[in-house]
């Protein structure tokens, strides 16, 4: 990746594989999507329940369904913000949607 990263002007080190951060970090690029392709949270979450092994490895892992839980917690902060494709996501204004994580998504902990 380091090859990538570098053409696009990133010359930092990698960053540090955090499996907890990485998945809300999915999860809020998953809610995202749906949000920005107008699904609702409905239709949403019927979506989710399709990935059976998705499910069924969260289910062994963690006791319950935790992908799903964690877009649809993202889904509903986004619904809060008002976030859609009409009104997207603009970093630094008051009311808009942030993610959780800190630091947030980009400003991670690198390698040494």
């Amino acid at each position: 990746m380091s090859p990538c990263t570098r053409d696009l002007g990133d010359t930092g080190a990698p960053f540090r594989w955090d499996t907890g951060r990485r998945a809300v970090i999915r999860a809020e690029l998953d809610a995202l999507f749906f949000r920005l392709y107008g699904v609702s949270r409905d239709d949403t979450a019927y979506i989710l329940d399709t990935f059976n092994v998705t499910r069924d490895n969260d289910m062994k892992a963690h006791g319950a369904y935790r992908t799903k839980n964690l877009i649809l917690a993202e889904y509903d902060r986004m619904a809060a913000a008002g976030l859609t494709l009409e009104t997207p996501l603009t970093e630094g204004e008051s009311g808009t949607y942030r993610s959780t994580l800190t630091p947030p998504p980009g400003q991670g902990p690198r390698h040494d």
